[in-house]
């Protein structure tokens, strides 16, 4: 089977399978990984005796002495007879041209018998014995040249175990670039001449030392480099589409005629191919139940393309970007890898208007948040339920269809080339404004496949979310006295009106008064709540008290009632409710925009002493909760001030 990995240009199939193969090779050429190769050493005493002469060198040995630049002292070439050094080696080595383990020499009825006496009863020899992933070990044979060395050596030497004392093992290194173990062949390298490789030296020694020529044939083919290794084509186009055709004997039968021998060839078969190229293909319908086609659509994951930006340009680029915009460029770009209309989104979110703040309409920029393994913490309750194994499963079906078209992997890496080119500056950070402006003004081609209206919610959702962070580093909140509010407020539910009692939570004597839960709940709804919302609000949480936090979670579970969900819902709610005003009072002060401006001058040290002290708790918070950078901290806020985010995002 040869495995295709299928996909549109630019999307990154090359560079996955270049990644891939170097990881492969760095790993087997690890302790781990490593595996070993037969390597024959054959001893020239004991298979000629004292017969020097048949071993002496050929005509051809002695021209490529004559050649070679290290015996160029040993030589004159000026009319003077030439002078050999006929000394006798120990030994020819001849290693295995298919690479195979030495433990396959042994004829195959001998196997077990072999490994039963070498290796203990362990947990690993029963699984030697019993396990599919070492079938290999009982059934492959070794390379035809092995073989006929093996033979040849029995019939010389009469006893296996001599034959043995002449085979050894070595470390089977994989190398791509000499073609060891990995060979990689583009569409416009050449075929060879011939298909066969003969090394005519060596040839000439083993044929001296059996002396007859037809007992071993050194002879191999290119696929031999490659067994137990990987054979890959970069595109199936021009050259490479012979090579294909080619490769079909070989994955049927799995093995290579080369000259009279068969050479069996056992290994990993990858290809690239374009959509356009398996037209290629058509006139060898047999050849298609050989292949198994691998999608490799474009990246459709924000954390992904990113991460492309930064090995490309490099990890520096992430500190001219405040914090967000880098990745809303990676999502201006999936957004068009993605379709617009979605049937499994549309049945999961009925209404997406109400998330209007942290999605497009289409809902993109949801599905780019689900294909990145996030469920987002704004969905409702009721929403985060739908979302169960059979939608997720519809919406991960229906996004098999995406990253055919759109801007290819090769089209994102020019277009961000060109943004960052253009507004990355040393003074100032680049901004949610420059990548709207940036991608309003880019070619016609680009603008037209990015949905209508999808850079104005990128920006809300980036508006509202840096807001919500300005809120939150400015807020400072009592814990304990917002836990002693909601545990008042629950007992106090739990009563008769106009009566005295003392919170079974808090110890606190509580009138339960309209004024009293007023007070709470302003906090907890909104200071303008109708008396209709109240009243619901009290009676759902009598409810879920009684049938839920009492009776499931105290009494059985043995909670405290700061650990119930009760008491958690009403805290976010208490919380979020008193940030949403924390901005008020600082919107239409000039004096706090000017001492966000002046921050870490001398200038900040001539104002008020308390918005000295409400910007540095803002600007240290940013920092240490979201990651900004000084620099970063105070351009976001100027942003927030002047663009009026807080009344933009008033009633959200």
């Amino acid at each position: 089977r040869i495995y295709v990995f299928y996909g549109p240009h630019g999307c990154g199939k090359s560079t996955f399978l270049n990644n891939l193969l170097t990881r492969f090779e760095d790993y087997a050429n690890t302790e781990e990984g490593l595996r070993y190769e037969v390597v024959w050493r054959l001893n020239i005493k004991k298979l000629k005796g004292t017969n020097k002469s048949a071993m002496s060198l050929s005509a051809f040995e002695k021209l490529i002495q004559v050649i070679d630049p290290e015996n160029e002292g040993k030589h004159d070439l000026e009319g003077k007879d030439l002078a050999f050094d006929d000394k006798e080696q120990e030994y020819i080595e001849v290693p295995c041209l298919c690479h195979d383990n030495p433990f396959l020499v042994i004829p195959k009825d001998q196997r077990r018998n072999v490994l039963d006496e070498l290796i203990k009863n362990d947990e690993f020899k029963w699984k030697l014995f019993t396990e599919k992933q070492y079938e290999w070990v009982f059934k492959e044979e070794v390379c035809t040249i092995c073989s006929s060395i093996y033979q040849s050596l029995l019939e010389r030497l009469g006893s296996p175990s001599e034959v043995f004392s002449m085979l050894y093992a070595r470390p089977y290194y994989f190398n791509r670039r000499i073609g060891n173990g990995i060979s990689v062949f583009n569409p416009g390298d050449k075929p060879l001449r011939r298909n066969f490789i003969l090394n005519q030296m060596l040839q000439s020694r083993i044929n001296a030392l059996f002396q007859d020529s037809n007992v071993i044939n050194y002879l191999y083919s290119s696929f031999a480099k490659v067994h137990n290794g990987i054979y890959a084509l970069m595109d199936v186009k021009s050259h490479n589409v012979e090579r294909m055709v080619e490769l079909h004997n070989i994955i049927s039968e799995g093995v290579h005629k080369v000259e009279n021998l068969e050479e069996r060839v056992d290994c990993l078969f990858f290809a690239l191919m374009n959509p356009e190229d398996k037209r290629n293909l058509r006139e060898f319908p047999s050849f298609e139940d050989r292949i198994q086609y691998i999608d490799i659509p474009y990246v459709l994951d924000v954390n992904t393309e990113v991460k492309i930006y930064m090995d490309i340009f490099g990890r520096h680029i992430e500190g001219s970007f405040l914090p967000m915009v880098l990745e809303n460029f990676a999502r201006a770009i999936i957004c068009t890898r993605l379709g617009k209309k979605s049937g499994a989104m549309e049945e999961w979110i009925k209404d997406p208007k109400k998330y209007q703040n942290f999605c497009d309409d289409d809902l993109i920029l949801l599905k780019m948040e689900i294909f990145s393994g996030v469920v987002p913490k704004w969905l409702e309750d009721s929403d985060v339920k739908a979302l169960d194994k059979k939608m997720l499963k519809k919406i991960i079906t229906e996004s098999e269809i995406y990253g055919k078209e759109g801007l290819s992997g090769r089209d994102s890496i020019k277009i961000f080339d060109q943004f960052y080119s253009k507004y990355a500056k040393e003074d100032r950070l680049i901004s949610m404004p420059d990548l709207c402006t940036f991608f309003k003004k880019l070619g016609d081609q680009p603008k037209k496949i990015i949905p209508q209206g999808f850079l104005s919610s990128l920006l809300r959702m980036y508006d509202y979310s840096i807001l919500q962070q300005v809120k939150e580093s400015l807020y400072y909140y009592n814990e304990e006295q917002i836990g002693k509010d909601i545990k008042n407020y629950i007992s106090a539910v739990t009563n008769e009106f106009n009566s005295v009692i003392r919170c079974i939570f808090t110890k606190e004597e509580i009138y339960v008064t309209e004024a009293f839960l007023e007070s709470i709940e302003n906090r907890l709804l909104a200071e303008n709540a109708d008396p209709t919302r109240r009243k619901e609000m009290r009676e759902e949480v009598l409810k879920k008290y009684t049938t839920l936090t009492l009776t499931q979670e105290i009494m059985i579970e043995g909670k405290d009632i700061s650990e119930t969900r009760l008491f958690q819902s009403l805290y976010d709610r208490y919380v979020h409710n008193l940030k949403k005003r924390v901005l008020e009072p600082f919107v239409a002060n000039e004096n706090f925009r000017n001492a966000i401006k002046d921050f870490d001058t001398e200038k900040f040290k001539t104002h008020d002493r308390r918005i000295k002290r409400d910007v540095t708790f803002l600007m240290e918070n940013l920092s240490r909760k979201f990651g900004y950078t000084q620099q970063g901290a105070n351009e976001v806020c100027i942003y927030v001030i002047d663009n009026d985010l807080a009344n933009k995002f008033k009633n959200a």
